[in-house]
């Protein structure tokens, strides 16, 4: 049996479905409770990694888990292994953890230290591990929604910086492998799309799926980083638009990681629109 926390999220849900899908029983954990977003059949456990003792009940009997913090959770060292204790205690062999390719590439930055410390406590755990770590997300987009059905717009920084964002969908099909799969335990893996795509280009693949024209207006960093303040604490909206704006060499590559475990090549941003179009009539 596998668990599956942040399982109604962009990760958590399509690599619950994946497993499913595959005929592997799965615990899906979220912090709310669960509504028709997951496969009939799957269980659901109630539970906030913040209170250790809440998740207890959904490890046992499991040999795997997937391990995903949330943005608003202050991780630390003592929570993460006290997880990681109760998981091996409960027969868990596995962990596959979701950090950040900013762990790697800004090994100095603070916003990125309770990352680095989840790191270290899962590959310290004693379990089988993997660490996935991700680039900037394809479905980040899904902030332009509104503007994008209401006004045609999309809004953003850094206009012509190409990042290459990866779709959640491949992150989670990464995840359902390395769960099931004892050649990937001791690896890390960094996650991207297959090109660099700019937040302008990104705004015409929206209108090219739309099949209606969507205008691009650049943010000031200035403009962009109140935007952030009103949801994001202040030193993830700045470590953010550090990435955004000055990436570094290793944030701009394409990483091969994906075609290695899945054996194809990452989705594409186009395909991601096309398939989440309905979020943007």
């Amino acid at each position: 049996m596998i668990v599956v926390t942040g399982a109604t999220g962009n990760v958590g849900r399509p690599l619950v479905e994946a497993l499913t899908a595959i005929g592997e029983q799965v615990t899906a954990v979220s912090r709310r409770p669960a509504g028709p977003e997951l496969p009939e059949g799957v269980r659901h456990h109630q539970a906030d990694l913040a209170d250790p003792a809440s998740l207890r009940p959904a490890l046992d009997g499991a040999d795997a888990l997937f391990l995903l913090f949330t943005g608003e959770l202050r991780i630390g060292e003592r929570l993460v292994r006290e997880l990681l204790e109760d998981a091996g205690s409960a027969g868990v062999r596995r962990v596959v953890v979701l950090s950040s390719q900013a762990a790697g590439s800004r090994p100095r930055a603070a916003s990125h230290a309770p990352l680095r410390a989840l790191e270290e406590a899962v590959r310290a755990s004693g379990l089988d591990w993997t660490v996935l770590r991700p680039g900037g997300f394809a479905s980040n987009a899904f902030a332009w929604a509104e503007s994008v059905r209401t006004r045609r717009t999309v809004a953003a920084p850094f206009g012509d910086v190409g990042l290459p964002v990866v779709d959640p969908a491949d992150i989670a099909e990464v995840a359902a492998a390395t769960l099931r799969g004892q050649s990937h335990a001791g690896r890390t893996y960094e996650l991207t799309g297959p090109a660099p795509v700019s937040p302008r280009e990104q705004a015409q693949t929206i209108g090219d799926a739309l099949g209606a024209p969507v205008r691009f207006t650049e943010l000031s960093r200035a403009q962009a980083r109140a935007e952030m303040l009103r949801f994001m604490p202040e030193p993830v909206a700045d470590g953010t638009l550090e990435i955004l704006g000055d990436p570094t060499a290793d944030e701009q590559r394409v990483s091969p990681d994906v075609e290695r475990v899945l054996g194809r090549p990452p989705r594409r941003f186009a395909e991601w629109a096309l398939r989440n179009i309905a979020a943007f009539r």
